[in-house]
């Protein structure tokens, strides 16, 4: 599955803005008063204002060259912190064939660059924003993850990619997964338990 646009609500419009195009260096695609989007590789990632009151907070990832998860970590701790556990910043997914790295957003979104190893993306350019393939996961909390996994792939008829049935399914393939968590487990690797916030994604 690819995910051709992704669409998150956030209260703080104007600093993503600036995080996400200038710091980041993601072109800044389209601009309104209540809304904008970022090019993201083949993807397109949209925020959009959110009610009055409301803070959301997702967990997200980019693909990135297989081979490129050292240069991307040196690229990104250049501008903000990595997120870090016992002063590791490169985690390594044994299962996934794949290693990651984290960081936060102005507004509280855990973003993850992930080196995929089974896809055959490597490349030998100098890493940079033009670098980031896609984005390929989005987290989406549900207090039944077997009841929304089941009317998942009966909607969209996406396969199980991986998973534990009540813990966390992944559905899709490595171009694109969603990623089906229960409310309140805590997103990896932060002590933030996952909230529900309204999503949306457009395959393509």
């Amino acid at each position: 599955m690819r995910i051709k646009e992704l669409q998150l609500e956030t209260h703080l419009l104007k600093e993503l803005k600036h995080f996400y195009n200038v710091l980041l260096g993601f072109q800044l695609l389209r601009e309104k008063k209540d809304a904008f989007t970022v090019k993201i590789g083949h993807s397109h990632l949209t925020f959009l204002t959110a009610q009055e009151g409301e803070e959301p907070f997702y967990h997200f990832a980019f693909n990135i060259p297989e081979n490129q998860i050292i240069e991307a970590a040196g690229w990104v701790s250049q501008k903000i912190p990595l997120i870090t556990v016992n002063e590791e910043e490169i985690f390594v997914f044994p299962s996934w064939n794949a290693h990651s790295i984290y960081f936060f957003d102005p507004a509280g979104n855990i973003v993850e660059f992930i080196a995929r190893h089974n896809l055959k993306n490597a490349s030998r350019k100098k890493f940079s924003a033009k670098s980031v393939l896609n984005i390929s996961e989005i987290g989406i909390p549900t207090d039944n993850v077997k009841l929304f996994v089941n009317q998942l792939q009966q909607e969209l008829s996406l396969p199980v990619w991986y998973g534990h049935e009540g813990d966390l399914i992944a559905l899709g393939d490595e171009e694109g997964l969603l990623i089906i968590v229960p409310l309140g487990r805590k997103w990896f690797p932060t002590d933030k338990p996952a909230e529900n916030y309204p999503v949306s994604v457009v395959p393509g």
